[in-house]
């Protein structure tokens, strides 16, 4: 990578931390944060999806594109890529920097209708930056339900969060669900969850 592109960094960090920001003024309920996941955390993230595979692999609220990123830097081919953001002006600035990747506008907590016709397939893993503490618990199992319906038996469903437990209420479940160690290097210190359907083997954190 040439020195212009490294001192560039810093340059497109502000940039979108700005964009961010921006768009959590404007609902914080949907944003969660105001800035996008930090590198670890990202990387983290992405490691648990198979970039070996074929199958489409879905991100629901990339923004900015942090954890996308980190995914083709894992190795996801970015064609494989389906990007569910509800922000218009995060789907152009994804389209901009991930052009072979599907970018859809539309609701995630509607997942079942917003990718309704776009798979070709079933996904082979699904990596989520939603954050799901801020909606009633009800509509939270209703978004795992419906992802899992739309995914290959064993893939993961990857969703971080700021919270000590899980996202996803996990008393009586019928799923299987993973934490991670804790990730003290992002800002704020997170965790990762995987969930699978219940009888899979879980992947391994």
């Amino acid at each position: 990578m040439s020195r212009a592109a490294v001192l560039r960094r810093p340059e497109k960090r502000r940039d979108d931390d700005a964009r961010f920001l921006k768009n959590w003024l404007k609902n914080p309920l949907r944003m969660g944060a105001v800035a996008p996941s930090g590198p670890i955390l990202a990387r983290r993230m992405a490691s648990y999806v198979d970039a070996a595979g074929t199958g489409p692999v879905i991100e629901l609220g990339p923004g900015t594109g942090a954890i996308t990123a980190a995914l083709v830097a894992h190795g996801v081919d970015p064609g494989r890529l389906v990007l569910v953001e509800y922000s218009i002006e995060f789907c152009r600035l994804l389209r901009e920097r991930f052009p072979a990747a599907t970018v859809v506008h539309g609701d995630a907590y509607t997942l079942s209708r917003t990718l309704s016709g776009r798979l070709a397939e079933p996904a082979d893993a699904l990596v989520s930056g939603l954050p799901l503490m801020t909606r009633p618990e009800p509509i939270r199992l209703k978004l795992l339900n419906e992802a899992l319906a739309l995914m290959k038996p064993g893939a993961p469903f990857v969703q971080f969060t700021y919270s000590v437990t899980s996202p996803i209420p996990i008393k009586g479940a019928s799923f299987t669900a993973h934490p991670s160690e804790r990730i003290w290097r992002n800002i704020p210190p997170a965790r990762v969850w995987v969930y699978q359907r219940a009888g899979i083997q879980a992947a391994t954190l």
